[in-house]
């Protein structure tokens, strides 16, 4: 995401934080392994669902523990508000994270201060002026992911919201851009319309006498105006700038991780430069300040300039980690992640579930009707909490979670609109079919996120 405004990384999961095949017989409620080994053989050069050269502990078959012997895969955390609503622009949800309001009474204090001494006959009116001063500043701030959020929709990108927080604000936008020609256009018309805004202020500030109300809020709203567009148009992510140079960098090489690559390093580069620079140019008066500062002034410039640099820098990593993601995307594809699933109809006994799926060497179980059609899916947690004594039983339906329409997930989807898929309709497994509507096996949510930490640790 951007320092004081900018448009975010696309999310591919956000959560996400996230990241064989035959197909399965024809779901029957009488399973008959000798037909399924037949089918089998048809196939040889294909690999079981869900069977993957790296299989690890946890991806052990039915045949050796009853069935995955996970911990139960935690629940998918529901989508953030981001904080307060305050409107629906474009149809984008606008937030004011609480953040906001720690930052918004920091511009009122220091704000209020300077206003005491170019204003000092306004006594204590001057906080109020200073809050408005704050509001009409993060108005600006809307205003530049505003012009992000209308570019991303021209584009056809999804904004999953706009976020107004302690540094600024962010636009989540949810799809890369694709070309480096619409990533430039996109990151430079925040900047752009920042500059539009300091030259407005100025422009209305001409007629405006200078030791006036009105004149010291357009001053201020000019310069701040100024600064956001200046700092985000620094050459390194995650600022505006560096998604500037991530696309020319994209355009010269035709590689958009090495423009990331490039662009990341700057930012971070950038964020070591604000660490030590920032300091030593408020002591030397370079930025307009008074050189005889206090002790407790240095602390404070130094402690601004920590957390500037630490924002920069984890956004620089962040940008690198989910180019590198995003790299790996096509590799997440439901077809190879599937388990094989064997049907049962939904009085059959736990234990004897777990039998046929043993002896079909398969790690997950449909509930079908009498004429094979899925009702449920055996939820592997549930499996796992019932110990091994009473499994002969306990029906497979009163383990099974109905299927829904967002629960049924074509063989084909891969990379982004795998994920997108999933996100639409939380749950912990997913039924995987054909597009003959012919059952191919249960997709896990925990094995979607294995791949998906896998997919982000890979190198590049």
């Amino acid at each position: 995401m951007d320092v004081t405004g900018g448009n975010g990384q696309p999310r591919p999961d956000e959560n996400h934080p996230a990241e064989h095949p035959p197909a399965p017989p024809t779901p029957n409620p009488e399973h008959d392994p000798e037909h399924e080994s037949e089918r089998d053989q048809g196939h040889p050069d294909k690999p079981e669902p869900g069977d993957t050269a790296d299989r690890t502990e946890h991806d052990r078959s039915l045949a050796h523990a009853g069935i995955a012997r996970t911990d139960p895969p935690p629940e998918r955390p529901k989508e953030p508000g981001g904080g307060i609503l305050m409107g629906r622009p474009f149809g984008v949800p606008v937030y004011v994270a609480p953040s906001w309001f720690l930052v918004a009474a920091l511009i009122t204090w220091v704000f209020g201060g300077q206003l005491d001494r170019v204003l000092p006959e306004l006594g204590a009116l001057r906080y109020l002026v200073s809050l408005f001063f704050a509001v009409a500043f993060y108005a600006s701030v809307l205003v530049h992911e505003l012009a992000h959020t209308i570019a991303a929709l021209r584009f056809k990108l999804p904004v999953r919201r706009i976020q107004l927080q302690f540094f600024g604000g962010v636009s989540e936008i949810e799809k890369e851009a694709e070309t480096p020609g619409r990533e430039f256009v996109l990151a430079f018309v925040g900047p752009l319309l920042s500059l539009v805004l300091a030259g407005l202020f100025y422009l209305a500030l001409k007629p405006v006498e200078p030791g006036t109300v009105p004149g010291v809020l357009l001053a201020g709203l000019m310069v701040s105006n100024l600064i956001v567009a200046i700092f985000n148009l620094l050459p390194g992510l995650p600022l505006d700038g560096g998604r500037m140079l991530r696309a020319v960098v994209w355009k010269i090489t035709g590689r958009p991780m090495t423009g990331t690559v490039a662009a990341a390093w700057v930012g971070r580069a950038l964020a070591v430069s604000v660490l030590i620079g920032l300091p030593l140019l408020n002591q030397s008066g370079a930025l307009g300040g008074d050189r005889d500062v206090s002790g407790m002034d240095t602390v404070t410039d130094a402690l601004l300039a920590a957390i500037l640099a630490a924002i920069i820098w984890t956004g620089a990593g962040n940008s690198l980690r989910m180019a590198r993601l995003r790299e790996h995307l096509p590799d997440l594809r439901a077809r190879t992640l599937t388990r094989r699933a064997v049907p049962v109809q939904s009085d059959t006994p736990l234990s004897e579930g777990l039998r046929r799926a043993n002896a079909a060497g398969a790690r997950a179980l449909v509930v079908v009707d009498a004429d094979g059609t899925p009702l449920s899916l055996v939820r592997e947690a549930a499996i796992v909490g019932v110990p091994e004594h009473r499994r002969p039983w306990v029906p497979v339906s009163e383990l099974a979670q109905d299927l829904t329409d967002g629960m049924r997930v074509s063989a084909e989807l891969s990379g982004e609109e795998l994920l997108d898929t999933l996100r639409a309709t939380p749950a912990t497994e997913y039924l995987v079919v054909e597009n003959t509507g012919e059952i191919y096996g249960v997709l896990s949510a925990a094995d979607v996120e294995r791949a998906f930490v896998k997919a982000m640790a890979r190198p590049s």
